[in-house]
């Protein structure tokens, strides 16, 4: 039998630290519309920049005609071979969606996070993620697959990603019942255009201690104020940001071009700003294509939003 983690209560990650740091480096456009050179570009920039955490997943970019899956893992793991930067930064990588590694039982777990460190070029993952639920499989099973991951020295910790509240109720039952590593992360879709997590996976981050490191950050990049109206980026998320574009995403739009222009900063750093300072949040995951983004990501993990301001973006996206 396992034993369960042993973390100081007031750390939300458990023995990650991103305090130095609350902002996570999104992976999913390396290997995608990134190619080594603009992905090696970032990732130094990042981790020059004092960034901690790269945040990836076993199936990034398997949609990419010619792709299979693994593009994005193998291209941090060059980077971190060119650069021998491992112990620099913290590795965040998810199973379940793979092609080849698909659900959650608990053989595909080990064979899912076996093939990302090799494909990472690592000895460990620090945070390792449940990408999606997988109703198929005894939740039992899947949080003991994870907790052996623990055991045996290939994973730091254990995080959860797009389960409901009551899934996560019942792998920490799964938990308490077995004496298992305990998961630390929560990793939901939120931002200022997508609040559906405020609607009761909050509170079940609340009530397990999870910290919440939200994707989808910037709502495709609607929410670094790119997306207007009668202006098209050339950038294959355009559409997913258009959609947002309606009369509550200009007021959100206005509402964060005057908090910006208070402030001093870009759009993206208030967006960013915003999710960091509310409830159970400990970082907000982004990502950029080319070093110019990332001033403005990394500008948001120093800035602290007003009361007022808070609420001025609280009440144009309500």
């Amino acid at each position: 039998m396992t034993q369960a983690t042993t973390t100081h209560p007031d750390v939300p990650l458990g023995s990650l630290d991103l305090d130095a740091a609350p902002l996570v480096l999104g992976g999913n456009v390396f290997g995608w519309t990134a190619d080594d050179a603009a992905s090696f570009a970032v990732l130094d920039a990042f981790a020059d920049a004092g960034g901690r955490m790269i945040d990836t997943a076993d199936v990034y970019s398997a949609w990419v005609p010619g792709n299979s899956g693994g593009e994005s893992e193998r291209t941090i793991g060059r980077w971190l071979a060119r650069t021998g930067r491992r112990d620099d930064v913290l590795v965040a990588t998810k199973g379940s969606q793979h092609p080849e590694f698909r659900g959650l039982a608990a053989s595909t777990v080990r064979a899912a996070a076996e093939a990302s460190l090799e494909r990472l070029g690592t000895d460990r993952i620090d945070l390792y993620y449940a990408h999606f639920d997988d109703a198929e499989t005894p939740i039992e099973e899947t949080a003991a697959a994870f907790s052996a991951l623990v055991d045996d020295g290939l994973v730091r910790e254990i995080g959860v990603s797009n389960y409901t509240p009551e899934r996560i109720d019942e792998w920490f039952s799964a938990v308490d019942a077995g004496g298992l590593h305990r998961p630390v992360a929560l990793q939901p879709h939120y931002n200022l255009v997508e609040r559906g997590f405020e609607d009761g996976l909050r509170e079940a981050a609340a009530r397990h201690r999870l910290g919440v490191l939200p994707y989808y950050a910037l709502a495709s990049g609607f929410l670094a104020g790119t997306y207007r109206d009668g202006e098209t980026p050339d950038s294959p998320r355009a559409q997913g940001a258009a959609r947002y574009l309606d009369d509550r995403g200009r007021r959100v739009l206005a509402a964060l071009d005057e908090v910006a222009a208070v402030q001093g900063v870009p759009v993206a750093s208030v967006a960013l700003a915003w999710l960091r300072q509310q409830p159970t949040v400990v970082a907000p995951v982004a990502s950029a294509r080319r070093t110019g983004q990332l001033e403005a990501l990394l500008r948001s993990t120093t800035l602290e939003l007003s009361p007022d301001e808070l609420a001025r973006l609280d009440g144009a996206s309500a």
